[in-house]
């Protein structure tokens, strides 16, 4: 078996010699020679190398005695299982508490044995002497192994180079903790693809020093005339945390300057562990969105789900997925992924499998409007949690199909909370949306009416806590505005766009997912949680991000076209209606909306009378009757102006 500090070398790759014989056992073969000699050299250099008959009679008694207590000390700090190829500073903190347990143990014998064991009490010089020798050559050792590894890999990454193509000059902006990660690891395993040459950092206490070896040569708005006097061919984005305006001005400057951009992970597929930091990927469009990373209350969301069997809806979709795969982070007794498309229902259970084997998860081929089907999955595995994120949420789609946005939005949602209420759950979250505010469409009428049957659920089942979270669009999810856009642009456009002033609030799946969470964890019984989705974002602006960052010019290269608002689409999207009382909770993107709840009797005959229109297929009066419900909504039917006819390709729907 090979030593745990053996470095990974692809295969195929030679090892260097100190790699392929440096076993575990010649190691500990190596600190033994090392403990040995430090302590014969301490004695010689104590005494000019003349050591007194006494000491000299007296040396051999106590070298097994030092020996094997320096052991000791390197085994009780954990020496044994470090990387060496990684060595640093946390690794020598590790020496020196090795080092002060072996002295301080030491020199508590020296004090503490009685005279007739002289023989055995190491001189207090020696001792001194022997940990500084001892100990800084076992550091020693290790650091020259990663030295020799390091110089071998340069000149491999260095021959393969002039066999294949030169190493790409780059430039890494940003000299914190990520660029130093990343520099490190370029310069340590002789990168073939990348020579990084300095810095850009816009901290002025920066300016001029070097940092692993590499100079911070200037600022970002020296980004520019850098690239062209070193001659850089990639610059890369080495901050975890950057505002989106800095993102941008620098994918401006690459561009200006025909240079390739990249960027280093997120810091959250660092810390789990995905990716190494030297990974890098191109620049993506989340990462022009702005948003400060998503912070949990780890406690809080472990309390509300360890331990808990978890029932989650519509888990084939993009929310639901990524809802499921936060919560396993949490190590719930039982996951119950309920989902009617059973492809969907297949592919999220197998990567959830692959992802969290430990965790118990059930897959349930239902559709939750049907009852009696509901029911058999709160029979079988008695949930105390329910996330309903199944819904349909095509806007235009819902237009055309008002009968099955009241059956599948509505009526499903009023039979999966009554299940709940009666089985007794201890929480119910309904995924809503921002479309739910002032609806102009069926689809967020349809999530409004949903609203208000959660908080009538929370006043009939009172044993349970029933709330809503309202959030916005979720970048990539299936029909919504990216993919298609990405679609558009492989086949080289026209990129498709409602209106030039549309706008729309954006999240990832994971934040969104996450704050569903957290939301979960801190509602109260009746809530309207709404989510901080941040700046809204104008679609034009995406379009045109979307094609700089597929390497191509917006409007000479990749044409948008606009086609006009279609039904029930607003230029804007909001996410607070006026006349709420909007309180901060304990988390700060997540507030709650204290919106007036209807009688329960005049929610329940809505309801009633949305369920004989969906009978009747009346899609008309469905539309008349939510309007007439909703005071706030506005479901008329309207042309829009079209700016230019529409070409005979997919809309991109801005959901």
């Amino acid at each position: 078996m090979p030593s745990q500090d053996e470095p990974h070398l692809p295969k195929g790759r030679p090892r260097p010699f100190w790699t392929r014989h440096l076993r575990a056992e010649v190691q500990f073969g190596l600190d033994l020679v090392v403990l040995t000699a430090a302590f014969v050299v301490s004695y010689l250099l104590r005494f000019d190398f003349s050591i007194p008959a006494d000491y000299l009679r007296n040396a051999p008694t106590q070298l097994p005695v030092v020996v094997l207590i320096q052991f000791a000390s390197v085994l009780l700090v954990g020496i044994y299982s470090f990387v060496w190829r990684y060595v640093g500073l946390t690794e020598v903190k590790a020496f020196v508490r090795a080092a002060a347990y072996s002295a301080l143990l030491l020199l508590a014998l020296r004090l503490g044995l009685p005279g007739n064991l002289d023989a055995w009490r190491v001189p207090r010089s020696i001792i001194l002497l022997d940990t500084l020798l001892a100990f800084g050559g076992l550091l020693g050792i290790r650091v020259v192994r990663r030295v020799l590894y390091e110089r071998f890999e340069r000149n491999h990454g260095a021959s393969g180079a002039t066999e294949a193509s030169a190493s790409k000059r780059a430039l890494l902006v940003g000299a914190g903790s990520a660029g130093v990660l990343a520099s490190r690891e370029l310069r340590g395993r002789g990168n073939r693809d990348i020579e990084p040459i300095g810095f850009v950092d816009d901290d002025p206490r920066k300016q001029g020093t070097v940092i692993n070896g590499l100079k911070v040569l200037g600022s970002s708005t020296d980004l520019t005339r850098l690239i062209s006097d070193l001659a850089i061919e990639r610059v890369i984005i080495t901050m975890t945390a950057s505002g989106s305006g800095v993102i941008r001005s620098i994918l401006d400057a690459g561009e200006r300057a025909g240079v390739e951009v990249r960027i280093v992970p997120t810091l959250h597929e660092i810390v789990a562990g995905q990716v190494a930091v030297s990974r890098f990927r191109e620049v993506q469009i989340e990462d022009l969105l702005g948003r400060d990373p998503v912070r949990l209350d780890d406690e809080k969301v472990r309390d509300f789900v360890a331990g808990k069997c978890v029932l989650l809806t519509g888990a084939g979709g993009s929310i639901g997925g990524e809802l499921a795969n936060q919560i396993a982070r949490f190590n719930p007794l039982r996951l119950v992924l309920v989902e009617r498309s059973e492809g969907a229902l297949f592919e999220v259970e197998r990567k959830l499998k692959d992802l969290w084997p430990q965790i118990n998860i059930s897959s349930f081929l239902g559709d939750v409007s049907d009852a009696s089907r509901t029911a058999e999955a709160f029979r079988r595995w008695r949930p105390h949690v329910v996330f309903h994120a199944g819904a349909h949420k095509h806007v235009p789609m819902m237009e055309s199909h008002p009968s099955e946005a009241v059956r599948n939005n509505i009526l499903a949602t009023r039979s999966l909370g009554r299940i709940a209420g009666e089985y007794g759950v201890e929480t119910f979250v309904l995924v809503s949306t921002d479309k739910a505010v002032r609806p102009s469409s069926v689809m967020g009428a349809s999530k409004r009416v949903a609203e208000l049957l959660i908080q009538d659920l929370a006043t009939e089942f009172d044993r349970s806590r029933f709330l809503a979270v309202r959030f916005g669009n979720v970048l990539g999810s299936a029909g919504s505005v990216v993919p298609i856009f990405r679609e558009q642009i492989g086949r080289g456009g026209p990129v498709t766009v409602t209106h030039p002033d549309a706008i729309r609030y954006f999240m990832t799946p994971s934040e969104a997912a996450q704050l569903v969470l957290e939301a979960g964890a801190i509602g109260a019984g009746g809530d309207i949680l709404i989510l901080d989705m941040g700046e809204p974002v104008k679609i034009l602006e995406l379009a045109k991000d979307m094609i700089t960052l597929s390497g191509y010019k917006a409007f000479n290269e990749i044409p948008i076209i606009f086609t006009g608002l279609r039904p029930g689409e607003k230029l804007s999207e909001e996410l607070e209606l006026s006349g709420e009382d909007i309180d901060r909770t304990t988390h700060p993107k997540v507030f709650r909306g204290r919106l007036a709840a209807y009688h329960p009797d005049e929610v329940r005959a809505a309801l009633d009378r949305l369920q004989t229109l969906a009978e009747q297929e009346d899609q008309s009066g469905i539309r008349r009757f939510l309007s007439e419900f909703l005071p706030e909504a506005n479901l008329e039917r309207r042309e829009e102006p079209r700016p230019e006819p529409p070409a005979a390709r997919p809309q991109a729907t801005i959901n």
